[in-house]
């Protein structure tokens, strides 16, 4: 195929059949090889660089959406992607165009082959291809300075120090909350996960941290001390004031690091995403500077939280009966989850359908879940990830009991078995289906719900 004819569903092919994003060999080698023949494109714009257990990707859209009320053109990277790996690139608050998205990886493909060959790595380096996340990234690096962007928001993909975002020294680091999670890469814990997190702490920065256990706010505050950079703590330097429940989400007072602002309304249910939204404020602020002429107007700050958005985090994709989809894929994420709906929502009955990854916590998850299911369906994801079907119910048994577990290999089968089920009995009102356990299953519920729709980035 001639680069004339390469397609975005050609690319994405191409990107598939490198070195999976799941198998990892923890090293910068390769991307700071890919950085210096490329002219070092993540050096030409401030980067925000976000890492944590929970929330990263909530917090990432809502940097991304203050800084364009506040006119400024955006980039932000996230991982992974609901429906289209293109969602990864946003530009301005929209994923990349299928054309620039070509464009972009044309311009790089030349010295992924150089690197894939073994230049600038060192010999006594492990020698592997570009993997699929190191090339998505390069093609965001790439396509933020082409754009140009003011300033680029970035998630890593695990951990920190040597993930493959961090070849940018972000100006502001963001912390969210720190759990076990990826012990085979990150350490089995708190200390050591938190240690592989705060390598995106860099000299001279500014640290916004999000409420942490005693053993992770230790280990982050000795790497600010370490690298000369200002810590902003959540609950001391800034912080939620008020919160208050509202139609169709909450009502917030956040005291930032600068200024306090009140009557925000969050179109977002959950202390998490309150949290959230505090740490976004936060680093935005901290961003200009607390001394900064350019402070942030009130009205232009709750016009941005107004707009905030966080697909397939507790998203309502149908009433009759009320159903949620949410890409939670751990269990402190779960318990989030769980005291969100006991808080925000009013089920008199509630059914669960579940999918989740091989490599996660699956126990850990079904029993956060258990006292507020009357009963689960278990399923499958499209990803070949998903875990086995009979495996997962076995787990699911031991929590629920037989008699309250069903399965359905088949996810639009176990979504259509779970609304019968809601709807059975003398429930006639507040019945409801959560659809959960990983961002696969939450991306492919969003494909069932809305299947013909226009994208948002897409011309009608």
């Amino acid at each position: 195929m001639s680069d004339s004819e390469l397609t975005a569903e050609a690319v994405e092919r191409l990107l598939q059949a490198r070195w999976p994003e799941t198998r990892i060999e923890p090293s910068l080698v390769r991307m700071q090889s890919l950085m210096d023949l490329m002219d070092a494109p993540q050096s030409r714009y401030p980067v925000i660089h976000i890492t944590g257990t929970n929330g990263k990707s909530s917090v990432a859209r809502m940097i991304d959406q203050l800084f364009r009320a506040l006119g400024l053109r955006t980039g932000r990277f996230t991982s992974p992607h609901l429906e289209s790996s293109r969602e990864r690139i946003c530009l301005n608050g929209e994923p990349i165009s299928e054309q620039r998205y070509v464009e972009t990886y044309q311009e790089i493909e030349p010295y992924l082959q150089l690197v894939d060959a073994g230049h600038g790595i060192p010999d006594d380096a492990q020698q592997v291809p570009v993997s699929y996340f190191e090339t998505m990234t390069a093609m965001a690096y790439a396509a933020f300075a082409d754009a140009p962007v003011d300033v680029a928001i970035v998630e890593v993909g695990m951990g920190g120090a040597w993930d493959a975002t961090n070849v940018a020294d972000g100006r502001i680091a963001v912390i969210t909350p720190i759990g076990i999670e990826h012990a085979k890469y990150l350490g089995d814990t708190i200390e050591q996960i938190a240690r592989e997190k705060s390598g995106i702490i860099k000299p001279e920065s500014t640290a916004i941290l999000a409420a942490q256990t005693q053993e992770a706010a230790e280990v982050l505050l000795s790497r600010c001390v370490e690298v000369g950079a200002v810590a902003a703590r959540e609950g001391i330097e800034f912080g939620v004031v008020d919160r208050q429940g509202a139609v169709g989400g909450q009502m917030l007072s956040i005291q930032g690091v600068a200024a306090r602002y009140d009557e925000l309304l969050l179109h977002l249910w959950g202390e998490h995403q309150a949290s959230n939204a505090a740490c976004a404020l936060a680093a935005v602020e901290a961003f200009f500077g607390a001394e900064s002429s350019q402070t942030l107007s009130e009205d232009v700050v709750r016009e941005a939280f107004f707009e905030m958005t966080s697909p397939g985090r507790l998203e309502i994709v149908r009433t009759s009966p009320t159903t949620v989809i949410d890409a939670t894929h751990n269990p402190a994420g779960m318990k989030a989850t769980v005291q969100t709906l006991q808080e925000s929502f009013d089920f008199s009955r509630l059914i669960g359908v579940f999918a989740a990854s091989s490599d996660k916590d699956i126990a850990g998850m079904i029993e956060q879940l258990e006292p507020v299911l009357d009963e689960i369906v278990i399923t499958r994801n499209n990803s070949t990830r998903s875990h086995d079907i009979d495996a997962t119910a076995r787990i699911a048994v031991e929590y629920f009991g037989a008699d309250r577990v069903v399965v359905e290999p088949d996810l639009p089968n176990a979504i259509d078995a779970a609304v019968t089920l809601a709807e059975e009995g003398e429930h006639f009102a507040g019945v409801g289906v959560l659809v959960t356990g990983s961002v696969y299953t939450a991306g492919d519920a969003r494909k069932l719900f809305n299947p013909d729709r226009k994208k948002p980035w897409e011309k009608a």
